[in-house]
């Protein structure tokens, strides 16, 4: 996950100074949300398998409950990404990893 960050903060850096001035905080803020979504169906696809999934989920704080829905549908990483996994994958988690935000 370390080198998808790293390879996406130039493009997010250069995309929020070149548009800095553009007065769309809405677009600014689905835009920061769509990036999220994706990020977290990339952490998903990373870990690859469920029994995989349910560890670090579990390691992260999630819930044995919570753990093991995301895992039993491990192969759905963009639907996954979106529903309970925010729980986990918060934006504050977002934040350590390095990644700007855009908002």
């Amino acid at each position: 996950m370390e080198q998808v960050v790293q390879q996406l903060r130039p493009y997010l850096l250069g995309c929020k100074a070149y548009f800095g001035l553009a007065q769309a905080p809405k677009t600014w803020h689905e835009l920061d949300e769509w990036l999220r979504h994706r990020q977290s169906a990339i952490q998903l696809k990373h870990w690859k398998r469920p029994a995989m999934m349910h560890r670090e989920l579990r390691a992260l704080g999630a819930g044995e409950t919570a753990a093991g829905r995301v895992a039993a549908h491990g192969r759905r990483w963009w639907r996954n990404s979106d529903g309970l996994l925010k729980t986990v994958l918060t934006i504050a988690y977002i934040d350590r990893l390095g990644v700007s935000r855009l908002s």
